[in-house]
This record gives structure tokens, C-alpha cells and sequence, in this order.
């Protein structure tokens, strides 16, 4: 399953329940944040039966923590981006 089967994600979502630094240096690019900017990617749980909106922002934390976004952010420059797909991708596995 992936994590767009139970979440809205897209940019310019003040809706949201967080959001993601989309553009920004390599070690801040992907922090989650719960400061809307039109240009971050948002998240919404829409299946909060399955997956509560705070636990998955610290999940996010730890995402971020262990550097998954620094590999694959795009970028020539000091500045770098995630794209809406990348996180739309994250497969869930329940254990």
C-alpha cells in the first residue's frame, strides 16, 4: 500500500495536516513542518481509521532524520527539490 491510497498529498494544500519543505537546502529539503507555505507539499490523512496525522508527522521526523530525502532530492545547486511523487511513493507495510 502506498501512502497516496490514505493521503491527499499535493502542494498548495492549507487544508493539510502538515507539510513538507519541498525546495530548500540538501539538509532541510523533505523536514516536515506545521507552518503552511504554499509552496511545501502538504498531507492529509484521509483514512484516519487506519493512520493518525500526528503519528505519521513523526514518522516524517524520522524520515527526514536518517537522510532518505537527501538521497533523492533533485538539484544541481545548493538548492534542491522533492517532487509530490516521491512522497505519494512511500510504501506503508503494516508489521
Amino acid at each position: 500500500m502506498k501512502l497516496s491510497d490514505l493521503a491527499t498529498i499535493k502542494t498548495n494544500f492549507p487544508e493539510a495536516h502538515f507539510w513538507l519543505i519541498r525546495r530548500g537546502t540538501a539538509g532541510r529539503c523533505g523536514e516536515p513542518t506545521r507552518e503552511f507555505n504554499q509552496e511545501h507539499i502538504g498531507i492529509k490523512v484521509e483514512r484516519i481509521d487506519l493512520l493518525l496525522p500526528d503519528y505519521l508527522y513523526y514518522v516524517f521526523k524520522h524520515i527526514h532524520s536518517t537522510g532518505h530525502w537527501q538521497q533523492i532530492a533533485t538539484g544541481t545547486l545548493s538548492l534542491v527539490n522533492i517532487r509530490v511523487s516521491d512522497v505519494q511513493r512511500i510504501e506503508l507495510s503494516p508489521t
